[in-house]
């Protein structure tokens, strides 16, 4: 055997590694999420022999230890999609625009100053976002507003918000960065202005790299725990503005599953929220998946 031809071998070789290593984490990912998927509909289920499941949905009354129980989540629904859309509200408009100013608006030197602000920003505990909500927000927003309480929908939107905007602006400005900078100097060399660029040519090409970031962010604040454990107020009420308390699907179920009986109709009605968030984060990153998809291509079109 050649000298070229063992080359050729140890390298196929070593590529079939990788390929099967690659393929054992990816089949070790899908596994693991199947196995808590399984789980949680296991557990949750048992609760519907007592309760419908339309009862469940959109029944309003949350209580769980009266005798008989109400298990109405309907309020629990509507306090996760409100905080989630305030937050949204606010974090993606700050995120994007600020990734905007850092790619293209500032200095070299600025940028290298503030983006591991931002990155550190996005690795603060959310025990701390949600301590910073419960002690400064919250008297603040009371004594301005004056409210009953500053532990309401809008401080836990504020909150959510201010831990999904370090997310979004880090990973819109890759996306930003990833442009090629001859599209921006072509644009430039045929008239444009600088405004004209970066909205006709470099961010219809890092939309898709920008909604991927958008999501990352917003699936963070549809799913975070203990921020609206701290801050949203704890009354499983449905809204009526944004300063009324509230408690969303994820705070409910860490307040309560310590003190359900194992296996008992409110442990499995926990459960069974889960169950209910799983099914909302998943529907929710299929269809912002397609509309990514769908900017990707017009994207493609624009250039």
């Amino acid at each position: 055997m050649s000298k070229s031809n063992k080359t050729g071998k140890d390298r196929q070789n070593r590529e079939q590694v990788i390929r099967f290593l690659f393929f054992g984490v990816a089949l070790a990912s899908i596994t693991t999420l199947f196995l808590i998927a399984l789980f949680l509909f296991v557990e949750g289920i048992p609760v519907f022999k007592e309760v419908s499941v339309s009862d469940f949905v959109f029944g309003k009354h949350w209580y769980p230890t009266d005798d008989p129980p109400d298990f109405g989540i309907f309020p629990l629904i509507i306090a996760s999609i409100a905080v989630t859309v305030v937050s949204s509200a606010i974090s993606i408009p700050l995120g994007v625009l600020t990734a905007l100013y850092l790619a293209e608006g500032t200095s070299a030197r600025i940028r290298e100053w503030v983006k591991p602000v931002v990155e550190l920003l996005a690795s603060l505990p959310s025990v701390v976002i949600g301590f910073f909500g419960m002690v400064i927000v919250a008297p603040v927003l009371q004594e301005i507003l004056d409210i009953p309480t500053g532990l309401n929908l809008f401080n836990a939107s504020l909150m959510l918000a201010f831990m999904s905007i370090p997310t979004i602006c880090s990973l819109s400005e890759d996306a930003i960065f990833s442009v090629p900078g001859e599209l921006k100097e072509a644009s430039l060399a045929l008239g444009a202005t600088r405004w004209e660029t970066i909205w006709r040519v470099i961010f219809p090409s890092a939309i898709s790299g920008i909604c991927t970031a958008v999501i990352l962010g917003m699936s963070r604040a549809m799913g975070e725990t203990m921020v609206v454990l701290m801050v949203a107020g704890g009354a499983t009420m449905i809204p009526t503005s944004l300063f009324d308390p509230v408690r969303p699907m994820p705070a409910s179920i860490a307040a309560e599953m310590a003190e359900a009986p194992f296996q008992s109709e409110h442990y499995y009605a926990l459960f069974a929220i889960a169950i209910i968030l799983f099914l909302f984060t998943l529907a929710f990153n299929v269809i912002a998946e397609q509309f990514s998809h769908r900017y990707r291509q017009v994207g493609a079109a624009t250039l």
